[in-house]
């Protein structure tokens, strides 16, 4: 395309759709207004009461809450772009940032897409051809094959050539689908096979690529810039090596191992590669950096990384505004000698998973979020609230926590000391695996490889932690109802304290649902089938305090010995629960906590006087085990429901009989729908 053509496409606009959701388009709501720009939200029927829906000018549905019927149905956002009048479309990250079909649908449509050109995307779009572009470009490449003949034997023969350890990758997409690190020649066959059926059915395409795998490398990735006229900046690197399952999950700029020198190279190559295909707007070059210091192209990105907002810290600008900006066909406000470099940012991305199951994601209701964002230097970008529902339908990242300092050291422990104070309750998350990560010796010592996982699964890093015997007791004070009354002797008013005490069960079962409630039965580990479960004694003492004993507890540091009488004096920092639905959620010492209670019913806030039951979170209706105008027993089973893998009772409140029935089998509910009813 000629550049007049080019800069005929980009011009200003009033009004942007955004064509994503959640987290992303908060972020780019707030960029868009932050440059007078009317918004426009899109949501799916999961998401009518989110965040990023209330936050906008305007809103549009666009489907059931499956993405390939919403957010990934080109027909229904461009038929939003017309209702709605908006004259710019952002896609965000994720979804169709990088669909050439959709950037060609939004122009048709009379619309600015506030990305790269279609032919842009196109060209970056597919691995092997972007190899072989920036191969004819003098771009340094990782070895290996991008061949169109794709049959066994051709895949063979290469990798013979390019020798083992190497990596089977889909042509098509990224996120880590569709890859496999191959040790030998006799694990190939198996590795094709695999990637072709993931690639095929993520990407709709099997074509694959061989690559030789560069051991003991950092994932090192430039930012870089381009307008209308030709300009190409870069904005120095980031730092992605700290992965699970070939996707990122800590980031930083700058890399420890990147000096001046080395960043000016990296630089160059990244804007020469930019340059090769007139880009436009914002996107992102992903290298590898070897033990020796060489550096080779992998692949580029052609839209907004979720790791944007580290490099936005050091450099001091706002990326999403400079999309805009692009978009609206103006020249670049910086020259590449303007683009000055200024302390350390580091980032997690916070989300809904379960570490020590092998990062099974996790969908459920958030009962209560606390941010950390008025913590000096720290930013938080999410779409949380107490009440979100996390569904199973999207990413499992639900925020990100970004930290900047002078030196690396005081981002890291600034981040560090962040993570021990954000409160995540209802859901498991990789909150407390993060904190480890930032502590562990060899990324303190910003020693880290894309290994560092792996490496540091041997010393016990994704292992599940176990609760103190104050976090237990301390959850078994917050289940019935003590933690607010009892705080410091005083404090407390006598006679509201042993009012209190009076109603505690002195033997209360608790279950730990940091691994076995997070998985199905037929897949738990063989080392977790035998259940956690501690029983807590509850005692007032004549002084007004708290004390609590675990007997036959299982607990680490304690055996199966009883453990001593421990006086729970001072409420701990930070200490947050919610008692719900027979779960006892609690937030003590930086760690959050599920426990489950063997008889919810106990528990004074455990029943519904309605008996209204209601789907506690989005999922398919598994299994519907009553019929209307069965006689139940309360804790009986009722409904279950499934989401994630994972499968969640519903049970009665109280002895009753089921009216209205509103639930069959197989079907999709969301959060908060009415189930049934058990009446008295």
């Amino acid at each position: 395309m000629s550049p007049e053509l080019t800069r005929m496409r980009y011009r200003p606009f009033r009004r942007v759709l955004i064509a994503n959701r959640g987290e992303i388009a908060c972020r780019v709501m707030r960029a868009a207004r932050a440059l007078g720009l009317e918004t426009v939200a899109v949501y799916s029927e999961q998401d009518r009461d989110s965040l990023h829906v209330t936050m906008a000018d305007q809103a549009i549905y666009i489907g059931p809450s499956q993405a390939s019927a919403s957010y990934l149905n080109i027909p229904a956002l461009c038929s939003a772009i017309k209702s709605s009048g908006a004259d710019a479309v952002h896609p965000g990250y994720g979804f169709l940032a990088e669909n050439a079909d959709f950037a060609e649908a939004v122009i048709a449509a009379g619309a600015v897409w506030v990305g790269p050109t279609p032919q842009s995307i196109r060209s970056m779009g597919n691995k092997a051809r972007a190899k072989e572009m920036m191969l004819a470009a003098g771009v340094r490449c990782i070895p290996g094959y991008e061949g169109l003949d794709q049959s066994d034997s051709a895949l063979l023969k290469q990798a013979d050539v390019i020798g083992f350890p190497l990596m089977v990758k889909a042509a098509a997409g990224g996120g880590g689908r569709g890859m496999r690190l191959v040790q030998s020649a006799e694990q190939l066959p198996a590795a094709i096979e695999r990637a072709r059926v993931e690639s095929l059915q993520a990407f709709s395409s099997d074509e694959l690529i061989l690559e030789r795998a560069i051991t003991q490398a950092r994932h090192i990735e430039i930012q870089i810039a381009g307008d209308v006229f030709g300009h190409v900046i870069h904005m120095g690197e980031r730092d992605c090596s700290v992965q699970r399952r070939h996707q990122k999950i800590i980031e930083e700029s700058p890399s420890p191992a990147v000096d001046h020198a080395l960043r000016k190279r990296m630089g160059d190559m990244a804007v020469q590669a930019a340059r090769s295909i007139h880009y436009v707007g914002v996107g992102t070059v992903e290298c590898l950096l070897s033990a020796d210091g060489e550096f080779y192209f992998m692949e580029m990105n052609t839209r907004l990384q979720v790791e944007h907002a580290v490099t936005e810290a050091v450099y001091g600008v706002d990326l999403v505004v400079m999309q805009f900006e692009l978009a609206a066909g103006r020249a670049l406000a910086l020259t590449q000698e303007q683009v000055l470099l200024k302390g350390h940012a580091i980032e997690v991305r916070l989300t809904a998973e379960d570490v020590a199951a092998g990062f099974l994601p996790q969908s459920g209701i958030i009962h209560r979020w606390e941010s950390v964002e008025h913590l000096e230097g720290i930013r938080v970008d999410h779409c949380l609230r107490d009440g979100t529902v996390i569904s199973p339908y999207y990413d499992s990242m639900i925020a990100k926590i970004i930290a900047v300092g002078e030196t690396r050291e005081q981002a890291r422990a600034r981040l560090s000391g962040a993570l021990k104070r954000c409160v995540v309750l209802g859901i498991p998350t990789n909150q407390s695996f993060l904190y480890d990560c930032l502590n562990q010796a060899a990324f303190v010592a910003g020693h880290v490889t894309t290994d560092f996982v792996a490496l540091a699964r041997a010393s016990g890093l994704l292992d599940a932690p176990h609760p103190t015997a104050e976090t237990l007791i301390w959850a078994a004070a917050a289940a019935h109802g003590l933690v607010e009354q009892f705080t410091t002797p005083d404090q407390v008013r006598q006679d509201s304290y042993e009012r209190h005490l009076a109603s505690v069960i002195s033997q209360v079962r608790l279950r730990g649902t940091s691994i076995t409630l997070a998985l199905p039965p037929d897949t738990q580990p063989t080392d977790t089938q035998q259940e956690d479960v501690w029983n807590v004694s509850l005692q007032a003492r004549s002084d007004g305090l708290l004390q609590g004993r675990l007997d036959a507890c299982r607990v680490a540091g304690h055996g199966q010995a009883p453990a001593p009488w421990i006086i729970l004096q001072n409420r701990p920092r930070d200490f947050v629960s919610v008692c719900k639905d027979g779960l006892v959620h609690v937030f003590v010492s930086g760690l959050a906590w599920t426990f489950k209670l063997d008889d919810p019913d106990a528990l004074p806030h455990a029943q519904t006087s309605s008996g209204v039951m209601r789907a506690p979170l989005g999922a398919r209706v598994s299994t519907v085990l009553v019929c209307e105008g069965d006689m139940v027993k309360a804790g009986e089973t009722l409904v279950i429901l499934e989401a994630m893998k994972m499968e969640h009772s519903v049970v009665a409140p109280f002895d009753g009989q089921v009216t209205g029935l509103q639930v069959k089998q197989g079907t999709q509910v969301r959060a908060g729908v009415q189930l049934m009813t058990v009446a008295v």
